[in-house]
């Protein structure tokens, strides 16, 4: 089964000199976990988690209205493509110790694939269990 199969086509992004507070109503609005974080032009430059919310604003005491997304956004993610198998996605995910992937395609943000995306799907029970066995064990272990 390839990704364009399970992947989210309606991505929720936000662009990296949007305020922190904006990504958090964001990220609360739709249910989501994390935002990738684009230009204008659809083209990934990070990605925001509620976690790197918590932390790297939150927790170090900085204003979420005043502290954009870029000073917070991890950089360099892994992605997929919608040609993809979704094996390819269970393993980025565990290597990666991630639960979500931006879902690439000619340079540009096209969909999302989660963890549970993939669990739901029921063909890649094992494969997606183990990946969250190995994000486990990462965590668990620093």
């Amino acid at each position: 089964m390839l990704i364009r199969d399970l992947m989210n086509p309606s991505v929720v992004t936000v662009e990296p000199a949007s305020s922190a507070a904006l990504a958090a109503r964001l990220i609360s609005r739709h249910n989501v976990g994390a935002l990738p974080v684009c230009g204008n032009d659809r083209r990934l430059r990070g990605m925001v988690t509620d976690r790197d919310i918590i932390l790297r604003c939150i927790a170090s005491e900085d204003d979420p209205a005043q502290t954009p997304v870029r000073d917070i956004m991890s950089r360099g993610c892994a992605t997929v493509s919608p040609d993809d198998d979704c094996r390819r996605a269970t393993h980025l995910m565990a290597e990666h110790q991630v639960r979500r992937l931006p879902v690439v395609d000619g340079g540009k943000v096209v969909g999302i694939i989660s963890l549970s995306d993939l669990a739901r799907s029921h063909r890649y029970d094992m494969e997606a269990a183990q990946a969250l066995c190995e994000i486990s064990e990462n965590v668990l272990q620093k």
